[in-house]
């Protein structure tokens, strides 16, 4: 214990003080007073103060009452103690903060037990003749919960998982990765080591308790690795050949798709992914440089058929499968022994004069034409939509998209700006005229018989075309789709002119015969009158909304099938004035 360096109850020239206790004592004659007279005189000389010479750690607290021996302790220990406790976990090291690990100094107790100790008839009448020093041991209290909370603290901090030996590729060049020993502090034993080691005051870091977890594979295994597969795998490039062609692949090419992973025996073996590396663009444009793609076929119409413009033509594909079984195990070869053989599987075409006839494409199911006044944007948009068409081969069971045929209309993809309807009423924007082929299209399809899966007529009535059998298209909300039933493959023609646009299915009929029966005109409204926007205004006349129900009539051997109902629900078209139109 650490004590004070000058001697306590002597006078100024040396001589022992006499207490004065002893002074009333000598009044009464020590003799007279005995052993009981004594520690009375004791207890009431000194009155529950803690007895001179009391230290706690080098702090003096003699002669103070315990409220005041509480507060100098809270003063000149309780500041200071504890320190922070320096520990080591494995080969690191860290602090814990000792108050905030829940531990600290109970001054109170601390001084009611000096109080305490001192009260013993011996011990009081000893005071009475000496003023001897006397250390006593601090009264210490402990925060379980926050000691373990302090260890766990450190564990999230200093625990390191235990890392197997690996290798791995990168940029064309085997890294080894060396093992690691795991170490994961054990929070029991740790917490009881911080606690010792705190209370016992010990100097030096404290070593806490640590869980370890051996690597099944070390460094051995990563040396033997490395120097049997992974260093020469990344010792050039591959080369593969089909035929007489021949291409190179390179190593980083390979080590972006190679790993070497642990077998049952905690041997590092080679994994390549396969599926990657035949995705890899080197590797894709490597083998394309060697292989043919097939080569469909292409269709025309001739008369009211479809025919076989130019045959297919078999190509060459090599699998993920096949590009493994050839690479892997020339890795570990030197110079031309690194070359593989890509074995490869013929690829037909879809469209070729052996599958032709299968198609079923031995007439015409379907044809109409809308007319439209001549106009530039017309001219343009609607050619753009028919040269997207034109060609498609629906086969059975699949379903035709308008928007996913010819896309967005935008000036990127061929499109002008045209006039459109759009909340009610007339503007321009980029596509305008495109419904023409819209309308045409849903009445090829209502004609061959197919079924409509998506389909919207315009908000009101436009004259040019047919009552409940028109339609338009939105990006993005709206659009044209048909789902092909027919049990045949069907081909869609589409052509246009400056003032039409005509498009023809192809196939076999699943109906003799298609007719439309259009009812008449119900809940007719008629339409209102109101100006323009300032901005980007087109005049329209007034037109009245109505609804209509056209019926498709389907039939066979010259009975009828079936009869499909298709409402239209038009509103009026009113009359817009506009003091400056805009000019197209």
């Amino acid at each position: 214990m650490l004590r004070s360096s000058g001697p306590q109850g002597t006078t100024g020239g040396g001589r022992r003080r006499i207490h004065p206790a002893l002074v009333v004592a000598g009044v009464v004659g020590v003799a007279g007073l005995g052993f009981g007279g004594l520690y009375l005189t004791g207890l009431l000389a000194f009155d529950g103060e803690v007895p001179a010479g009391t230290r706690v750690q080098g702090v003096d607290i003699g002669g103070l009452t315990p409220e005041q021996a509480e507060r100098k302790l809270e003063r000149d220990l309780g500041q200071r103690w504890p320190a922070p406790v320096e520990v080591r976990i494995g080969d690191r090291t860290g602090t814990v903060d000792a108050r905030t690990a829940g531990f600290t100094l109970d001054a109170g107790e601390t001084a009611a037990r000096a109080a305490r100790s001192g009260s013993d008839p011996f011990t009081v009448i000893g005071r009475l003749f000496s003023d001897a020093e006397r250390d006593v041991e601090p009264v210490h209290r402990v925060d379980e919960a926050k000691t373990r909370t302090a260890v766990a603290a450190l564990a999230q901090k200093y625990d390191r998982t235990a890392r197997e030996g690996a290798i791995t590729f990168r940029d064309g060049r085997a890294v080894p990765v060396q093992a690691r020993v795991g170490e994961a502090v054990d929070l029991d034993r740790a917490a009881e080591s911080l606690r010792s080691a705190v209370l016992e005051e010990e100097t030096g870091p404290v070593v806490l308790p640590v869980r370890r977890s051996e690597p099944k594979v070390g460094a051995d295994e990563v040396d033997r690795a490395m120097a049997e597969f992974a260093r020469p795998a990344m010792s050039g490039p591959v080369t593969v050949t089909v035929g007489a062609e021949s291409a190179t692949i390179g190593a980083d090419a390979v080590g972006r798709h190679l790993t070497m992973k642990p077998d049952k025996a905690n041997r590092l073996t080679p994994r390549l992914d396969a599926a990657a590396l035949r995705k890899d663009p080197e590797v894709n444009r490597a083998i394309d440089g060697i292989t043919d793609e097939p080569v469909e076929g292409t269709l025309r119409v001739a008369g009211e058929r479809v025919v076989l413009a130019q045959d297919g033509r078999p190509g060459q594909t090599v699998s993920a499968a096949g590009l493994e079984r050839a690479v892997l195990p020339v890795l570990t070869r030197e110079g031309a022994a690194r070359t593989a053989a890509l074995p490869t599987r013929e690829v037909r075409p879809e469209l070729s004069r052996e599958t032709f006839d299968s198609l079923g494409l031995k007439e015409q199911m379907s044809t109409f034409t809308v007319n439209f006044d001549p106009a530039p944007y017309r001219t343009t948009n609607i050619g753009r939509a028919v040269e997207l068409i034109n060609g498609s081969l629906v086969k059975p069971g699949e379903e035709w998209s308008f928007n996913g045929t010819v896309g967005e209309r935008t000036k990127e993809n061929g499109f002008v700006d045209g006039i459109i309807i759009q909340d009610d009423q007339y503007t321009k924007a980029a596509g305008g005229g495109v419904s023409a082929v819209a309308t045409t299209m849903f009445n090829a399809v209502f004609f061959a018989g197919v079924k409509p899966v998506e389909y919207g007529a315009h908000s009101f009535y436009i004259e040019r075309y047919p009552e409940g059998r028109e339609a338009t298209v939105a990006w993005g909300s709206l659009d044209l789709r048909f789902l092909n039933d027919s049990g045949k493959s069907l081909y869609i023609a589409a052509s246009s002119t400056d003032s039409s646009v005509t498009i023809s299915f192809y196939g076999s009929k699943k109906y003799d015969s298609v007719e439309a029966v259009k009812g008449p005109r119900t809940e007719v409204k008629k339409p209102g009158k109101r100006e323009g926007p300032e901005k980007n205004c087109l005049p329209q006349t007034p037109l009245d909304g109505f609804n209509v129900t056209v019926e498709r009539v389907l039939g066979s051997g010259g009975q009828e099938v079936k009869r499909e109902k298709f409402t239209t629900r038009y509103t009026p078209r009113d009359e817009v004035t506009c003091e400056a139109p805009i000019t197209l």
